[in-house]
């Protein structure tokens, strides 16, 4: 993504638009219609590692079936309010095998998430994996 390509409007009170290509995101610092720019930074990074493992598992050919990931950020007391630590909560649901997720998980973070490694090097970060095995038999 060229990133010259996207232009900010203000919408009045705290509310913006955010214009790229064919593409609009509504942004409110408020929260009342659409997500700050904090949430849509932490979306991002949950976004940016939830693909990773999505391209992970399936090149190691696990047969999964589904991820959804849980985002909390911790922010500073005063301003500017920095996001000191974050914390994903990942569901993967399918025929996959535990080691290979938490490994999935921790090369997103570690090598892949580019999203997550423009961000405060000295953020804290923590993260869960909880897996739901469908299949008949289970992994032995």
């Amino acid at each position: 993504m060229n990133t010259d390509g996207i232009q900010v409007r203000w919408d009045g009170g705290l509310k913006f638009s955010a214009d790229r290509a064919d593409h609009e995101t509504r942004i409110d610092g408020d929260e009342g219609i659409a997500p700050s720019p904090v949430a849509l930074m932490v979306e991002s990074v949950a976004a940016c590692a939830a693909i990773d493992v999505v391209v992970i598992l399936q090149k190691g050919r696990q047969e999964l079936t589904g991820l959804s990931v849980r985002a909390r950020a911790r922010r500073a007391e005063a301003a500017p309010r920095y996001v000191k630590g974050l914390r994903f909560d990942f569901h993967i649901s399918g025929n996959v095998d535990e080691a290979k997720a938490r490994r999935a998980v921790m090369l997103s973070f570690e090598r892949y998430c580019s999203v997550y490694h423009s961000l405060r090097q000295d953020m804290e970060l923590e993260w869960t994996l909880t897996l739901d095995d469908e299949s008949a038999g289970g992994q032995d």
